[in-house]
């Protein structure tokens, strides 16, 4: 059986449409015991995005970016956030997507991309797919200062870390953020094996 052999959409009613799309639906769902169960749930349309792990091999480093995160801060975290580089789709294909993002971000023009893994980070109530990507950075592909999109509100610092330090940082909280996590323990298996 199939999920949609089990749901009955009910309603759906659009409770915001600025940037994004927040909707509440009710569902009926039935449950294992073949119950139909109502259900009542908000989901968060931000569309999808991307992400992606710069790493030089001879170095042992990895490229991050630090900024500000009002919804974090919103949340208690009085910091700047420590991240991997992303955006959203916008209807780009992915590797197009990142490759761009990787340019406004961190001033590199990336050579060979490589798809790790897609992944669902906030599955209760957000819908947004997450693709990931590493690539291996060299200093000759350094084509600007990066720092992101003025007019998109971006002001983003670039860190190039020593892979070490970088995951380090997930141990005593400087590193909060789940795709960076993700991202830095895949490399640590991947990449960087044993120098975790």
């Amino acid at each position: 059986m199939s999920v949609s052999d089990r749901i009955r959409i009910k309603d759906v009613r659009l409770l915001s449409d600025n940037k994004y799309k927040l909707r509440a639906t009710t569902f009926e769902w039935r449950r294992s015991s073949s119950e139909w169960q109502t259900q009542k749930r908000e989901t968060f349309d931000r569309g999808d995005g991307v992400t992606i792990l710069p790493y030089n091999l001879a170095q042992q480093s990895v490229i991050l970016i630090r900024q500000f995160r009002y919804p974090t801060y919103a949340n208690g975290y009085d910091g700047l956030l420590v991240e991997a580089p992303a955006g959203s789709l916008d209807n780009a294909e992915p590797e197009a997507r990142i490759r761009s993002e990787a340019e406004e971000e961190i001033g590199y023009r990336l050579g060979p991309i490589r798809k790790i893994f897609e992944a669902f980070t906030s599955p209760g109530a957000v819908t947004e797919k997450l693709y990931f990507f590493v690539a291996e950075y060299q200093p000759e592909m350094k084509i600007g200062n990066g720092g992101g999109l003025a007019h998109e509100g971006e002001d983003i610092e670039t860190l190039e870390l020593p892979f070490t330090e970088a995951f380090a940082m997930i141990a005593d909280g400087r590193i909060r953020d789940a795709k960076t996590i993700m991202l830095l323990q895949y490399a640590a298996l991947n990449i960087f094996p044993g120098k975790a």
